[in-house]
């Protein structure tokens, strides 16, 4: 027969193979933040908007610089202008920039004879004379389509917009932005007049910021376990062996990662600190009752064996629980919430493999561990103590619970549907001032979509076309929102201004088809001017109605979509045009109308898997409600502060119940497994009760301390969504462990009835109870 050091030091050769393996995988790991990440996967309105955006192009593809004109001065300043003209000759210089969009070049076409002549809005060459410039500036904000575009309405700023290739990755993306940046400084712009805004922004912020924000939680999540395992074991291997079996479990993880090539995003950036806090669990109940059975004498093996055995079944069972909570996150339609789920649900299994076979491969190996304090029996007195009180005050905590439940469901109801462009960022986060002055000044940063499909084979230039999409537009700047807005009516108005000599009063639609006609070939001809290509198809059959708007978030969106639709059902003409609403903003928000379904469903399925444990356990529906009450009301509880609190559901938080309930519920699966086994040893179910509190209570209360502390390293993050996430998990599981601790031994004393024994041996228990 095999020795056990042998079997020991067979099992460390073959996991130190594996992990040889596991680093090709984690060599293949890159950083990733891709706004498109969050479109909803599989949903027909994105299949429509990728077609869409095959004709017309992404309509996030853009970066906003927003330049702000010294203290006391406009941006008409001669040498302000200069500078901003010196900057937009550079940008259009720039790999990756397809068009750029400045004050100091846009102009007013004019047609004369055969010839297309763009007189500037801003001459540059005369700006010193005053009069000249009180003039250009007077034609600025008279003309449509500058101001809140390119002009800010108070003349203090102006924005160069810059088109981009379409999905611009981060390397080349980051290239382009400290060229922008370098270009900036070397022309004399202090930090505080210049503003940057749009996905490459986000995007390029985002990713730095993961990679500062894994190191740092990491770290302090490491440092804090140690503590708590020192605290708890007073002994080197208490610390070190749980650590090097949360390293493997991430390793393992990170490696799944690496080789699926999903990359790490705002998301997976959190399975290193889950790691560190979910998958030591396993690892501080096998050791906990390792060193009470050596406590009490237990050669090496022979304790490790009665504690595998008393361990392993109830280890198993929470790291399914705790898997499926994560697991359950792959039904959502967000892809980082998918891959999140998908890699810390299979994570966290590892851990357990590794629990069970690293674990005790080196406890084998290491020397007998000494009685310390902290170890043993010392939690006895105390948790004898805080029994007695709970069973004493049964009554008071029962009702204190109800009165809790019935506030908490009240609370929990004022929560509401909400979320924004840049949700994970905080109210005071540079990026998001940046945007805000882009929404204060300017036409905004949200941007809005319409396709437009003529009818009965006309073209997007047919005058009573252009007439209902108007009529769009008008309703879209006065009740919907929208700051800018383009679309073929903008083209064909600026054809006409051009024919009529530039004058701001012929800057309107033609009064007859015959009018309209003649304008066509010119239509055309200028329908290929950058600003304009992107607004109909050559074949004119089919148009784009684009524009940018403050972002008021989701749920007012929705209200003004659903009066758009009442609009158009009113007064646009089915047989003249018909619209679908499309663009990125559209697909974001519609993550809202799943974060329900997918909370609920990822709650549900814990609920029947815990259900379907216990019956196999005690065979018993009784003790169905004795397990999921005090692992439900910490969530009901969690709803009612979001409630109290003002913290709205969106895709960050939507997916805190789930995964809280899967953690919550691993000590309440450690518990009723070891009542399992003391129900069987004990004469009388509150013996047994006891014996259990005293068993489980100390590993209940370190995981917990170890969980909660873990969870609270993430409210150092500058991402509201990573802050809440740590914030709400820790709330649940503080509340967890006081309803195991409280709750739980009083529901199992209530519901669980054991099977009926002799007479005597019952009044033999009894008795030697009292």
């Amino acid at each position: 027969m095999l020795s056990p050091r042998f079997l020991s030091l067979v099992t460390l050769l073959s996991l130190l193979l594996l992990a040889a393996v596991a680093t090709t995988g984690l060599l293949r790991l890159r950083f990733n933040y891709n706004f498109n990440d969050f479109y909803p996967t599989g949903d027909p309105d994105l299949a429509y908007y990728e077609t869409y955006a095959g004709r017309f192009g992404n309509d996030n593809d853009y970066v906003l610089i927003g330049l702000e004109a010294p203290r006391g001065s406009s941006v008409f300043e001669p040498g302000f202008a200069q500078r901003v003209d010196t900057f937009t000759r550079f940008v259009q210089q720039q790999p990756h920039v397809v068009q750029v969009l400045s004050p100091t070049t846009a102009s007013n076409p004019v047609v004369e004879g055969l010839g297309v002549f763009n007189i500037p809005y801003l001459h540059l060459e005369r700006l010193h004379d005053a009069a000249s410039r009180a003039q250009d500036s007077a034609l600025i904000y008279r003309t449509p389509g500058l101001v809140g575009n390119l002009f800010a309405r108070d003349a203090r700023a102006v924005t160069v917009v810059l088109q981009t290739t379409p999905d611009l990755k981060k390397p080349p993306g980051d290239t382009l932005m400290s060229s922008l940046r370098t270009e900036l400084q070397r022309l004399g712009f202090a930090d505080e007049q210049v503003h940057l805004g749009g996905k490459m922004v986000a995007q390029s912020v985002f990713v730095d910021r993961l990679r500062v924000e894994m190191a740092v939680f990491v770290s302090l999540s490491v440092l804090l376990v140690m503590a708590l395992l020192w605290l708890t074991f007073r002994a080197w291997w208490g610390v070190v062996l749980p650590l090097t079996v949360v390293a493997g479990a991430t390793i393992g993880g990170l490696a799944l990662v690496g080789w699926s090539g999903a990359g790490i995003d705002l998301m997976t950036a959190l399975l290193p600190v889950m790691m560190c806090v979910v998958g030591i669990a396993d690892s501080v109940h096998l050791l906990t009752r390792y060193v009470t059975e050596t406590g009490e004498g237990t050669p090496t093996v022979p304790a490790l064996r009665i504690s595998m055995r008393e361990s392993m079944f109830g280890s198993g069972l929470s790291a399914l629980t705790t898997s499926l909570g994560f697991f359950t996150l792959t039904t959502s339609h967000i892809r980082p919430i998918h891959n999140f789920g998908l890699y810390t649900g299979l994570a966290v299994l590892i851990a357990y493999a590794l629990t069970f076979t690293l674990l005790p491969a080196l406890l084998v190996l290491l020397p007998k561990p000494q009685q310390r304090f902290g170890a043993g029996r010392s939690w006895d007195a105390p948790l004898t103590r805080l029994l007695r009180v709970v069973l004493v005050r049964r009554r008071w905590i029962m009702a204190a619970a109800a009165v809790l439940l019935v506030g908490s469901l009240a609370a929990a109801s004022r929560v509401r549907l909400e979320s924004r462009l840049l949700d994970d960022l905080a109210d005071d986060d540079p990026v998001q001032l940046d945007f805000r002055f882009f929404e204060q000044k300017f036409a905004g940063v949200r941007p809005f979509e319409m396709h437009l499909l003529p009818q009965a084979g006309r073209s997007i230039y047919d005058l009573g076309v252009l007439r209902e999409i108007e009529e769009i537009e008008t309703y879209l700047g006065r009740e919907y929102g929208l700051h800018f807005v383009a679309s073929p009516v903008t083209v064909v108005k600026s054809v006409r201004k051009a024919l009529n000599g530039g004058a701001l009063e012929e800057y309107r639609l033609p009064g007859s088809e015959a009018e309209m006609k003649r304008l066509l070939r010119q239509v055309r001809k200028l329908g290929k001017r950058p600003e304009f290509r992107a607004l109909a198809t050559p074949e004119a059959t089919e148009g784009r109605l684009t524009g940018r708007m403050p972002d008021p978030g989701s749920t007012t969106v929705a209200r003004l979509n659903a009066g758009l639709r009442r609009f158009q059902a009113e007064h646009t003409n089915p047989g003249l045009l018909r619209t679908r609403q499309t663009g990125s903003a559209l697909l974001i928000d519609k993550n809202n109308q799943n974060l329900t379904r997918d909370m609920l469903v990822g709650i549900g399925v814990d609920v029947v898997m815990v259900t379907l444990i216990v019956l196999a356990l005690f065979r018993s529906v009784r003790m169905v409600p004795v397990v999921l009450i005090p692992n439900l009301l910490p969530i009901v509880v969690v709803g009612g502060v979001m409630g109290l609190c003002g913290v709205p559901m969106k895709v960050s938080t939507s997916i805190i119940f789930t995964i809280a309930f899967g953690i919550a519920v691993d000590d309440t699966i450690h518990f009723i497994s070891k009542l399992r086994l003391m129900l069987g040893k004990e004469p009388t179910v509150k013996r047994a009760v006891s014996r259990t509190y005293r068993l489980a209570g100390k590993a209940v209360i370190v995981t917990s301390m170890i969980l909660v502390g873990g969870f609270s390293t993430l409210l150092f993050s500058s991402f509201d969504g990573t802050f809440y996430v740590g914030l709400l998990i820790g709330l649940t599981l503080l509340f967890g462990v006081v309803a195991e601790l409280t709750l739980l031994p009083i529901l199992v004393l209530l519901f669980y009835r054991k099977p009926r024994v002799g007479k005597a041996r019952q009044l033999r228990a009894e008795a030697a109870e009292v």
